[in-house]
């Protein structure tokens, strides 16, 4: 890392240095998609689909960029996304990144597969803290995960429904990936589940999947998981009006369109898209959050305006701590809290609650030239 590094002037500046300093095998794993990443091209690309509408002589002396998420009071409606395997990029891992989020006066959503435990994660940096969650085959591991973040002091569980079975990660088959020899999955210490599965060809995450994730889960899983838990649950995911009716119907206190990262199914519709359709059938009973191809202030404004509460970075973030470990982290946060506080004033919006569908508009078939 050098100074330099940490200069970037915007989040994508940052994963040259980040590719630069990782494995190819990590570096890999974070950028990729599934299959021929049309979806993780997609996410990104819908962004550009969507102009902004600036309103003038407003005042915007004062910019107030916080929002409430699920009675967490937030200095930006911008999270950090569940990725797993962050001492892949820094030795600190998931403890760097909550410090990160604690700094800039936001949350993390810590993953199941991390490799700090959630309690190590969580006495790192004292405050709002969501759990991401799987359910496996052998419920009872899913039960001592809940009891886990509930004694780590989560203050919400976020449950990922996008994977019955993993995608067709080509990059991960080709560079056989694995956790090196020093690094586990610290939720799981002391269990088989702590590692991948020995003599498995290619990707070794892709085969501990297969083994330990349930694909046979249905509604009734989050019913379950709500007998057991009094924590709100968030499900990760829904990208259809009408899996989002159903998630109301069955108790999600939130939901996050979400594909994954287009690391799932791929040719899935970017979230952008779907975002505006889930928003519009959860209406105003629950809170909606979006991730995919967050890179920019102005497209943190355009998810807000399309329904979206808050939204959630995942890559942009691991560059950060790959390249500065908890200050590349803050520095990402950074420079998106101060684009998003910039296009709020220059679209003469002083606040978050200021923004609706009237601040943007779509327009089709426009083709840029190349920068």
């Amino acid at each position: 890392m050098t100074s330099q590094d940490l200069k970037a002037p915007n989040c994508e500046a940052l994963e040259p240095a980040a590719r630069a300093v990782l494995t190819e095998s990590a570096y890999n794993y974070y950028a990729g998609g599934a299959e021929d990443e049309t979806t993780l091209r997609a996410n990104r690309a819908a962004f550009s689909r969507f102009y902004l509408r600036p309103r003038v002589l407003v005042d915007v002396g004062e910019v107030d960029t916080s929002v409430e998420v699920l009675g967490e009071r937030l200095s930006m409606p911008i999270l950090l996304a569940p990725t797993a395997f962050q001492r892949l990029a820094h030795p600190e891992g998931e403890k760097a990144s909550a410090r990160a989020a604690r700094a800039a006066g936001t949350l993390m959503v810590a993953s199941t597969l991390s490799t700090t435990t959630v309690q190590d994660t969580a006495a790192a940096a004292p405050g709002p803290l969501w759990f991401q969650l799987y359910v496996y085959r052998q419920r009872e591991i899913t039960r001592e995960m809940v009891q886990r973040a509930e004694a780590a002091g989560c203050t919400a569980l976020c449950l990922t429904v996008t994977m019955p079975v993993q995608g067709n990660r080509e990059r991960d088959n080709r560079t056989g990936f694995r956790l090196p020899p020093e690094l586990e999955m610290a939720n799981f210490s002391g269990l088989r589940q702590a590692g991948f599965p020995e003599g498995a060809p290619g990707s070794g995450l892709e085969a501990f999947i297969a083994r330990e994730f349930d694909p046979t889960l249905t509604w009734s899983a989050v019913e379950w998981l709500r007998s057991i838990t009094r924590l709100p649950i968030v499900l990760k995911g829904i990208v259809t009006p009408e899996d989002a009716a159903l998630a109301v119907e069955h108790g999600a206190d939130a939901v996050i369109v979400s594909n994954h990262g287009g690391r799932q199914l791929d040719c899935a519709e970017p979230t952008l898209l779907a975002l505006p359709r889930v928003a519009d059938a959860v209406g105003e009973r629950i809170p909606v959050l979006m991730d995919g191809g967050i890179r920019r202030g102005t497209d943190v404004v355009k998810a807000l305006a399309l329904g979206a509460r808050a939204v959630l970075v995942g890559r942009p973030a691991l560059w950060g701590l790959a390249v500065g470990g908890q200050a590349g982290v803050e520095q990402v946060l950074e420079m998106l809290r101060g684009e998003l506080r910039r296009t709020l004033a220059l679209l003469g919006r002083p606040s978050i609650r200021a923004l609706d569908a009237g601040a943007i508009t779509e327009i089709q078939g426009l083709v840029l030239p190349p920068r």
